[in-house]
């Protein structure tokens, strides 16, 4: 009896590749695209992806708007996008290539489902059935590669008990495992998952780790695939690393924060897409002293947040754009009351319902002047997923610091894509100094030593001034219950230092003035402004803000590489301004702000600061690619 070996299959390096699974939605390929972009953060890759998939449920099978993506881009170097475009495409069904191909570059490796091909799929896809793309040749200038993946999963589940429906889930995992294979990557992650994830379901647990096994076997013994790829570790500063989603370093930023204030956290939250995932993550978290709240509507959200405050919690919410809407007097009611308070904002197509599952950068005005009355509340800006874990920490420290609610903005994009974080000991992190003022004993003055005691007439309770500022323009922090801090709150408008209600109309006015001075005292807090890269003065300078910080740093890069006088400044803070913005703006001939939006921050920047800022918008859905920046700043440069 005589055995073969298989001859080892020659290996080619890549410094960095791009990958675009598709499929339908019910195809598994959010799964596929995570799962492996797990195992390249693991293995000491830079990765940066985008995925995109639909509104719906469970969308249309077979169609184009049922289609869904998962694009990764990982590499031995400095990865800051998901890539403009994919290097290699796998597609499941007739719609995922077409709605796809246009992102594969000339040249570029299709891998498509053949079963995913037939006269139902072509149908579904709006294709005529002598049009196949498989076989009319229209993907000539591609390398494509033929696959059964629905046959070769069949084939290998066979003896099991499971039935057709269930043994084709499993598709997913015969992808995985050849896409492990073809960038020599190993199944161990994977299989530490599934046995996880269905520890109580043994005969699917079998299932998909004999379809993973077997779809790493085929690309062994595939006569098809004759060489396979290895993209080395990216150089990186030593650490912990894990790969994290926008939304998981938002929720591990606000923990962070309660942990540094010494504060329980308190969270209300009404689901909505793209927010949810925060009130997934938090809820895992309940061993420090995490308490979650999903509340029958949006307005209850940030109520219960803000009475979570009151009583000495942290207090935080979120939501997108429409339930922000609906937040909004509430959030007045935190900017009169004066107590800490988080709002943030994931992003979303809109208005209204709009483009739920896609991105957008178009709330900035809408937290910037989205209340009625004269209601300053700080704003700051993620940029990429590992930022919402420092922004997030940062919108706590202003909030119980300032005794102010807070708006942290962070967008779909960023929110579900993920890169690799070397997350921080808790040492390394500030203290967070919240302005409790201790109790005092009945009868005390507390805090009115010295004042006259005409100012506190018609008080009818203690001597307590819950409105006395510090130089910071901060009030104290007075827990309900303390002996001798009795005080009123509400949303009337107050007396200045008493609390009490007043409709004076000089008093109105100071009021608007202190809470107005307080936020904008907090700009003296922000570390100097600082150039992402570029001269420090010359002909154009990027102002970006959000989600398409990875798009703006990669195209300046490249054209500082090529000697053009462009430079790149990324902001996160949009109220108040850093201080040293304006002046940094004079520096150059010209300015260009690139946003997915008509041009809000534009039009902020120009009103603040009277500068001729231009504008490149693009409201898609979509995030920009770094080609279109580059064309962008190309074109400013030429005008």
């Amino acid at each position: 009896m005589s055995t073969t070996t298989l001859k080892p299959k020659p290996v080619e390096t890549r410094q960095n590749v791009v990958i675009l699974f598709a499929g339908d939605s019910g195809d598994g390929i959010q799964l596929t695209g995570s799962q492996f972009t797990d195992t390249n953060a693991l293995f000491g890759n830079d990765v940066s992806t985008f995925p995109n998939f639909p509104a719906e449920i469970r969308a249309p099978q077979g169609t184009l708007a049922g289609v869904s993506g998962y694009q990764l881009h990982f590499g031995s170097v400095e990865i800051w996008t998901p890539g403009d475009q994919a290097d290699v495409l796998v597609v499941m069904n007739a719609a995922a290539l077409k709605a796809n191909l246009g992102k594969l570059k000339k040249g570029g490796s299709i891998i498509a489902n053949t079963d995913g091909f037939d006269k139902k799929n072509l149908r579904l896809a709006g294709i005529p059935e002598d049009a196949d793309p498989l076989t009319n040749g229209s993907l000539e200038g591609f390398v494509l590669h033929q696959v059964d993946v629905t046959k070769l999963t069949r084939t290998a589940l066979e003896g099991t008990t499971l039935g057709m429906k269930e043994k084709d889930r499993c598709k997913n995992m015969f992808v995985l495992g050849f896409i492990n294979w073809m960038y020599s990557r190993e199944n161990a992650l994977t299989e530490g998952f599934l046995q996880k994830k269905f520890a109580r379901k043994p005969e699917v647990l079998d299932a998909n780790m004999k379809a993973l096994h077997a779809g790493y076997f085929y690309g062994e013994t595939s006569e098809t695939f004759s060489t396979r790829f290895e993209v080395k570790p990216a150089p990186m500063p030593t650490g912990t690393y894990r790969s994290i989603t926008g939304n998981q370093g938002t929720a591990l930023g606000l923990i962070a924060g309660a942990q540094k204030a010494k504060l329980d956290l308190f969270y209300g939250s009404y689901p909505i897409t793209p927010a949810s995932d925060i009130l997934h993550e938090l809820s895992r978290h309940k061993n420090f002293g995490v308490i979650t709240f999903q509340a029958e509507d949006e307005i209850a959200a940030i109520s219960s947040a803000i009475g979570a405050s009151y009583g000495g919690a942290l207090g935080i919410t979120a939501s997108s754009g429409p339930g922000i809407a609906l937040k909004a007097e509430a959030m007045g009611l935190a900017l009169m009351l004066e107590i800490p308070l988080v709002i943030v904002n994931v992003q979303r197509g809109g208005p209204s319902t709009g483009l739920p599952t896609k991105t957008e950068q178009a709330d900035l005005w809408q937290a910037v002047h989205g209340r009625n009355g004269e209601a300053p509340i700080p704003v700051i800006a993620a940029s990429t997923p590992i930022d919402c874990f420092d922004m997030a920490f940062e919108a706590v420290q202003l909030a119980l610091e300032h005794m102010t609610p807070v708006i942290l903005l962070t967008d779909g994009y960023i929110a579900n894509g993920s890169e690799p974080w070397r997350f921080p000991e808790a040492k390394s992190l500030p203290e967070i100094k919240p302005p409790f003022i201790p109790a005092r004993e009945a009868g005390t003055p507390s805090n009115a030593e010295g004042m006259d005691r005409s100012a506190l007439s018609e008080r009818g309770v203690e001597a307590f001034l819950p409105y006395l500022r510090d130089e910071r323009g901060v009030r104290p922090w007075a827990l309900p219950g303390q002996a001798g801090l009795q005080h009123r709150i509400g949303g009337i408008e107050k007396q200045d230092k008493t609390g009490n209600i007043s409709y004076d109309p000089a008093n109105h006015e100071k009021m608007v003035q202190l809470r107005a001075e307080k936020v904008t005292r907090i700009a003296d807090r922000f570390k100097p402004i600082r150039l992402d890269s570029g001269p420090p003065e010359g002909d154009l300078l990027v102002v970006g803000w959000g989600s398409t910080y990875g798009a703006i740093r990669t195209a300046a890069l490249q054209l500082q590489a090529e000697g053009k006088s462009v430079a790149h400044v990324h902001i996160r803070h949009l109220f108040p301004f850093n201080k040293g913005l304006g002046p940094l703006l004079k520096k150059y001939k010209k300015v260009l702000v690139p946003e997915m939006n008509s041009g809000q921050l534009r039009q902020l920047l120009r009103a603040e600061f009277l500068v001729d800022a231009q504008g490149l918008n693009k409201i898609q859905g979509m995030p920009f690619t770094s080609e279109e920046i580059r064309a962008g700043i190309l074109n400013q440069l030429r005008a």
